[in-house]
């Protein structure tokens, strides 16, 4: 449970005034019974998967969550359904501990899923005397959001591995061919450094004489 809220958008809703259950059937002097019912309908024809029910407590000791939800489409039959029973407001229904606190209530908290809703209806008790009204004030639904599944690092690797499989060549010689022709050259100066003569060449004289086919003319 956790105080409200961020700066999400809740459903556009009606709260309905709550209604206190009595006992026995006479109007002048009725008993309490410590029953408060609360509908919040949601859009008609519009159904909402629930994310959250946010609101503030008023001397409630628990609250039941009941979901009015759509089989499927706008024209399904419809099923109520309870998604939350009892859940305790109050660490003791007579002291004021957590009775003016803010509460949140999570679909992850839900016995069902919270999908298909069209209406919302919260069942509170107070079996303690000392209070003679009871209620949840500031009652906001927050819609289901979908988020995007984020990109899993194998999936990061496997781009890299696709990309260096696949490299843009268009316009470049075969690899192959150069890989070739650079191996052939590293072979031919090896044999031309095994095969270099030491001796020196000297002056290209011949018996102290030029050789005629070594000149060059200008």
């Amino acid at each position: 449970m956790s105080e409200v809220d961020g700066g999400r958008q809740p459903v556009t809703c009606t709260v309905k005034a709550p209604v206190y259950l009595q006992i026995g059937e006479s109007k002048a002097e009725p008993v309490q019974s410590g029953v408060c019912v609360v509908d919040v309908p949601l859009p008609f024809g519009k159904p909402v998967s629930v994310e959250e029910i946010t609101f503030k407590n008023y001397y409630t000791a628990y609250v039941t969550v009941r979901l009015l939800r759509r089989a499927s489409g706008q024209d399904g039959p419809t099923k109520w359904v309870t998604a939350l029973r009892d859940l305790p407001l109050m660490d003791n229904p007579h002291t004021e501990r957590g009775s003016q606190d803010y509460y949140s209530i999570h679909r992850k908290q839900m016995l069902v899923e919270a999908d298909h809703v069209v209406s919302v209806r919260l069942i509170l008790r107070q079996p303690s005397s000392a209070w003679l009204t009871f209620s949840l004030e500031e009652i906001k639904i927050f819609p289901h959001m979908e988020l995007e599944p984020q990109k899993e690092v194998s999936d990061w690797l496997s781009d890299l591995i696709l990309v260096d499989q696949l490299p843009d060549v268009e316009g470049l010689p075969d690899p192959h061919t150069v890989s070739s022709s650079i191996q052939q050259m590293w072979a031919l100066t090896e044999v031309m450094q095994t095969n270099q003569t030491t001796a020196s060449i000297g002056r290209f004289d011949v018996d102290g004489c030029y050789d005629i086919n070594l000149l060059s003319l200008t």
